[in-house]
């Protein structure tokens, strides 16, 4: 677990307390002018991080006249932390050094004393005791830098990341659009012309009838194709809107086109979320192609009723009359619905039934009371 750091208020708080802690410690309360310096540097570290520089002069007074010094040396650590201006650095730690070495008042000052060993160890602790605030505040500082450098080398890389990945995907997506334009659109226009062909050159009925729809369904999923292309090869930048989806109203002309004898019955509930129209319309669709290529001759019963709070859907289809015919077929239709069920928080079951036929059953929860609008038969 990442610890967070503290607020900035409570090391500013901090840091003014020490301060005043060195100055009851270092400083006689009968020395009014160092106690009033010592108290104005340590309540101006309340403003180190939006004036460091005016924070370090108000400071730096205290360390002429005293021996607190720690105000002095928290400002100019701050200020190192905060700029890049190595000449001023220079400038501020030199001039803490002179500050605190020389002795108060300056008139004190012999010239013989600047050559005694003590001084020389003193002017030696002096400037190290100066740049060491300075070294520590810069540190810091290129510290925070290397942080925001990695933070947008880090964005960068994944920009980078994301365009690769969009990249590969507009060549798949165009790939697809050509395969889909050049192959499978190109068959299914050779199925409605060869659908035309039968329906005008023969006389029965029955054989005219399965050809019209055969060609009508021909071109609508042509139509479907064009439109599934151009969504495929429209940019990313552009938005493209997708045709109309389907709902529980369009159950009627599903099950009118889907080629086989079926029996819609239906309780259409009001005010269904699209999602789940949708699903009860693709269950239903997936479940009607199903019986047509597994289950030919068969007759089928639709039902969709609202019962109990959930939404019942249910496709039973009688025993077929003749073999099928052996179609390609990938196995995801079923196991796509469940996928959607599931997400809507329902359940798909499917089985065999007692008479050789099949049945599928597709249960969604529906939040609130719906009203029917009636049955149709």
């Amino acid at each position: 677990m990442k610890l967070r750091p503290p607020p900035a208020p409570l090391p500013d708080a901090a840091l003014v307390a020490a301060s005043l802690a060195d100055a009851w410690v270092n400083i006689d309360l009968d020395e009014h002018a160092a106690m009033a310096c010592a108290l104005l540097s340590a309540f101006a570290l309340a403003l180190r991080r939006r004036l460091p520089l005016t924070t370090f002069v108000l400071a730096l007074p205290t360390a002429m006249v005293t021996d607190a010094v720690f105000a002095t040396m928290a400002a100019l650590y701050t200020l190192s932390s905060l700029s890049r201006r190595r000449v001023l650095l220079a400038g501020c730690a030199l001039a803490y050094a002179i500050t605190d070495f020389l002795p108060w008042p300056w008139s004190s000052l012999k010239a013989s004393e600047l050559s005694q060993t003590p001084s020389l160890v003193h002017l030696t602790y002096t400037l190290a005791t100066s740049a060491a605030p300075v070294f520590l505040g810069q540190l810091v500082h290129a510290r925070r830098e290397l942080s925001l450098r990695l933070a947008e080398i880090s964005e960068a890389r994944e920009h980078e990341r994301l365009l690769t990945a969009q990249s590969v995907l507009a060549k798949e997506r165009a790939q697809l659009a050509r395969e889909m334009h050049d192959v499978v659109s190109h068959q299914v226009s050779l199925i409605a012309v060869q659908a035309g062909v039968l329906q005008v050159g023969v006389r029965d009925a029955e054989t005219r009838k399965a050809a019209a729809t055969i060609r009508r369904l021909s071109v609508q999923t042509l139509d479907e194709l064009r439109h599934m292309v151009s969504v495929l090869r429209a940019p990313d930048s552009r938005p493209t809107e997708l045709t109309p989806q389907p709902s529980l109203a369009d159950l009627r002309r599903l099950v009118d086109g889907s080629g086989i004898e079926a029996n819609l019955q239906t309780d259409l509930p009001e005010d269904l979320p699209p999602t789940v129209q949708r699903a009860v319309y693709r269950t239903v669709q997936e479940a009607l192609t199903n019986v047509r290529k597994h289950a030919p001759g068969t007759t089928a019963t639709v039902c969709v009723r609202h019962r109990d709070g959930a939404l019942h859907t249910t496709v039973t289809n009688t025993a077929p009359t003749r073999p099928a015919l052996p179609l390609p077929s990938a196995h995801h239709g079923l196991a796509g619905l469940r996928q959607r069920a599931e997400l809507l928080g329902g359940t798909i079951t499917s089985g065999s039934t007692a008479d050789g036929g099949y049945t599928l059953h597709l249960e969604l929860p529906v939040e609130g009371e719906c009203h029917g609008s009636g049955s149709v038969p």
